[in-house]
């Protein structure tokens, strides 16, 4: 039976939400007394792009391998792409796709014979894979590219490829664990022009780990997950609003002055930091020109930042997420340390 009469034949029995692509209802991971994950609710809707933010070692990559059926759950259950990941794995894997954060493309293959490798491993007929195959390189920008080995391709040009590997066998959910790590600038915003892309034209759900919080912004969704524990989720722009108000950073003739002056004037606590005076307000482009009016000291420099997905972290975890990433990184793979 097809993928498709099977999910119509689960629907009439009220199995399938095609609404929702992954669903965790107290999902959890314990290596002995390590709770690398800790009940975890978790709702992503179909044809989003969500993302898991979190350091180094806050739990992304275990959530992703229970999702993925690699990590068997301790706690809880959770259902993707309409499949439960502990009784029905087979399935859950048919319909996903998964880019680990290391490569394991072949750099002795060409970029085609990786494609047709994993094509054999899925059982896709090879009629089917020989016009899947360029068309996806296409997608991603390759197709000129097919018959080079991959060890002469960049590093972006490889995270492509990897992708379009992931897609072969026409996924519901593509999970990427760290998609852009060790790429620089320019090749990252590259590949999330690529995502956005897959997400836009065939509608796949796209489920990403990253601490990365510029990469996070690209979400219509996410999650803040610290020490194994999910602290907040929504869309960034709602989970800045919690944070509210803007960060007025300045630098005067006398800091200690001016923070005491802050507070007698208008009411506020300002901070005394290294790089500045820092206070919090409403609407931080208003309140600058009355603050520099008012103020007896020599205001040299004032920067107006509103809210980031950094402060949303240090809103929840009491630190930022480049404090807490601050520590020696975790082993790469699934273990209790992720």
């Amino acid at each position: 039976m097809s993928i498709a009469a099977e999910e119509g034949t689960a629907a009439a029995h009220g199995v399938v939400d095609d609404a929702i692509a992954i669903r965790a209802e107290g999902l959890g991971k314990l290596y002995g007394d390590t709770e690398a994950v800790v009940g975890l609710d978790l709702e992503v809707p179909a044809g989003r792009i969500f993302g898991f933010l979190g350091p180094n070692g806050a739990g992304k990559s275990t959530t992703i391998g229970m999702l993925c059926t690699l990590v068997r759950p301790t706690l809880g259950q959770a259902r993707v792409a309409g499949r439960d990941v502990r009784t029905e794995p087979d399935e859950v894997r048919r319909r996903i796709g998964l880019i680990f954060q290391e490569s394991t493309l072949d750099v002795d293959l060409t970029a085609e014979e990786n494609m047709r490798f994993q094509a054999d491993l899925f059982g896709i007929p090879r009629r089917r894979s020989r016009t899947t195959i360029p068309a996806l390189l296409d997608l991603v920008d390759l197709a000129r590219r097919g018959n080079s080995p991959v060890r002469t391709l960049s590093g972006g040009m490889r995270r492509r490829l990897e992708i379009a590997r992931g897609l072969l066998h026409a996924p519901r959910v593509l999970f990427l664990d760290e998609p852009t790590t060790g790429l620089d600038p320019q090749t990252r915003a590259a590949v999330w022009e690529h995502l956005h892309r897959l997400r836009r034209e065939q509608g796949i759900t796209i489920f990403l780990t990253t601490h990365h919080l510029e990469e996070a912004e690209n979400c219509d969704l996410m999650a803040v997950i610290d020490a194994g524990e999910l602290v907040a989720q929504g869309t960034p722009a709602a989970l800045k609003a919690v944070v509210g108000a803007d960060l007025v950073t300045l630098h005067t003739g006398d800091d200690e002055r001016a923070a005491h002056a802050v507070h007698e004037r208008f009411g506020l606590t300002a901070e005394v930091h290294e790089g500045g005076l820092r206070l919090r307000v409403a609407d931080g482009a208003a309140f600058v020109p009355r603050l520099c009016a008012e103020l007896d000291v020599p205001v040299r420099s004032v920067r107006v930042t509103a809210p980031s997905l950094d402060d949303v972290f240090l809103h929840y975890t009491g630190r930022t997420i480049r404090e807490a990433d601050g520590g020696p990184t975790a082993p790469s793979g699934f273990g209790p340390r992720r």
